[in-house]
């Protein structure tokens, strides 16, 4: 009995259709893989590159590899990490996150101190060939321990700090090993480390590798050549950190303005989209001027980049980034910040500050001075820290003007502050000619520069940063 043709033209037809829906399918999540991944790869370069250039000393590389193996601990969402660097024919541990135990048999630990358990670290020399990490870096390759109970060669580690799961990369460069890094323990402890997680560290190896190409030809440089580098990389990276344009946001317009008082800026801004209706805004101000504010403005926007993914709502985000800032930073370094998660669905306007100067609207015809309240991020632990939180509709013709406190705290001759008042009064006299942005920010630069006497960015005293948000 033979099939009629119709049912046979039928069935093809619908081989053909769930043939091209199963290639269709797979490219479109290939597509999003490589955006992914092309999005990591940019902000970790950023991230990293920053600790290895902006050093002023033999302590300040210790801290940066420190703290690099901290970024890297949070990007693989591992409990412990370690950067070994080959010295002397020995691995020695430079950068260390967490409690990293000892992965080879001749010696233990004796204190449990966070502190006093990285030092013994890095005394600690290894051999080529000795223990799990010697054995990685003479076999120069990756290794990947699902359950480590199951691994005969961590049965001799000390049970202080016991290894659930385990990967570790040998480092390579021209051709010879240069360290190695090591990830302990997954922090989803139901489970070990996934192929992602392990993919993740694969990538994130010739990063750290370059911070450490970086660090030994740092600390060669002459004390002038290293002030000029700092500048001419600060000045690169800081250009490259900002948005270009504003992303298309249907009845919204926004512009930016951001000028430095020194060779680069503690202030920043920047526009996160988190899904195709919310867009994160952001205006920053990192305590002090120059390079160390500017490693504290790339260390926030690096921190909020990566927290966007699982992004809930400002207050949990604000708590996240001073958690991160309060542990990494010193006691006398803090940022300041003011958030807008604008929701074009709806019109809605939420906003929150941490630290940082008014939010000014301009609805109606009035000025409206909001300031919830809300600590600068890195000064107080997350247990008494507080971020309160404030929505408002954001009607046609509405404006929102977010600044630092440079603009406000310009000084004249008479040592003068410009003020929230005439800042007001400049926005709200623009908003009433019904300036567009950008002529809106040209009007208030120029009424700061008349009240000063002083023209340019060479003559202030702080950095100045602007974004205005309108409804069309």
């Amino acid at each position: 009995m033979t099939l009629p043709v119709i049912v046979i033209v039928t069935i093809i037809f619908m081989i053909l259709v769930a043939f091209v829906f199963v290639i269709s399918n797979r490219n479109y999540r290939l597509i999003i893989k490589i955006k992914d991944l092309m999005h990591q790869k940019a902000e970790i370069s950023n991230f990293l590159s920053m600790f290895s250039h902006n050093l002023h000393n033999l302590q300040d590389i210790e801290n940066s590899m420190n703290m690099t193996a901290r970024y890297v601990a949070d990007l693989i969402e591992c409990e412990a990490f370690c950067i070994y660097e080959l010295q002397d024919g020995a691995l020695r541990a430079v950068g260390v996150s967490g409690n990293f135990p000892l992965l080879h048999q001749s010696n233990q630990y004796i204190l449990t101190k966070p502190r006093y358990i990285a030092e013994a670290l890095k005394r600690d020399r290894i051999k080529i060939g000795e223990g799990i990490i010697g054995q990685l870096a003479a076999k120069r390759d990756t290794i990947f321990i699902g359950d480590a109970s199951l691994d005969d060669r961590l049965s001799g580690v000390s049970s202080l700090f016991p290894i659930r799961t385990l990967m570790g990369v040998a480092m390579i460069r021209e051709g010879k090993v240069a360290g190695v890094i090591c990830a302990v323990n997954s922090r989803h402890k139901d489970r070990a480390f996934t192929p992602e997680q392990f993919s993740r560290l694969k990538f994130i190896s010739s990063q750290v590798l370059l911070s450490q190409t970086f660090v030994q030809v740092y600390s060669s440089l002459s004390k002038q050549q290293r002030i000029n580098q700092e500048l001419e990389f600060a000045r690169q990276l800081q250009a490259s950190l900002l948005p270009r344009s504003f992303p298309a946001w249907d009845q919204f317009v926004v512009h930016s303005f951001t000028r430095s008082s020194k060779e680069v800026s503690g202030d920043f801004y920047d526009f996160v989209e988190i899904d195709e209706n919310r867009l994160l805004i952001v205006v920053g101000d990192a305590c002090g001027k120059g390079i160390p504010a500017c490693m504290i403005m790339a260390m926030t926007r690096s921190f909020i980049r990566s927290a966007i993914n699982r992004f809930t709502t400002l207050e949990d985000l604000l708590k996240e980034l001073n958690h991160n800032l309060f542990r990494d930073t010193e006691a006398e370094s803090f940022m300041t910040l003011a958030c807008c998660l604008l929701n074009k669905k709806d019109s809605t306007l939420e906003y929150a500050r941490a630290g940082h100067t008014e939010l000014l609207t301009f609805v109606r015809g009035h000025i409206r001075m909001i300031y919830p309240n809300g600590t600068a991020l890195g000064l107080l632990p997350n247990e008494l820290a507080k971020f309160d939180t404030i929505t408002l509709n954001f009607d046609p013709d509405m404006s929102i003007l977010l600044f630092t406190d440079g603009i406000t705290e310009a000084l004249n001759d008479h040592d003068q502050e410009y003020g929230n008042e005439r800042l007001s009064s400049a926005f709200e006299n623009s908003r009433i000619n019904n300036d567009t942005p950008v002529i809106t920010i040209e009007k208030i630069l120029l009424s700061i520069d008349n009240f000063t006497g002083l023209v340019g960015a060479e003559h202030q005293i702080d950095d100045q940063t602007m974004v205005i948000i309108q409804h069309l």
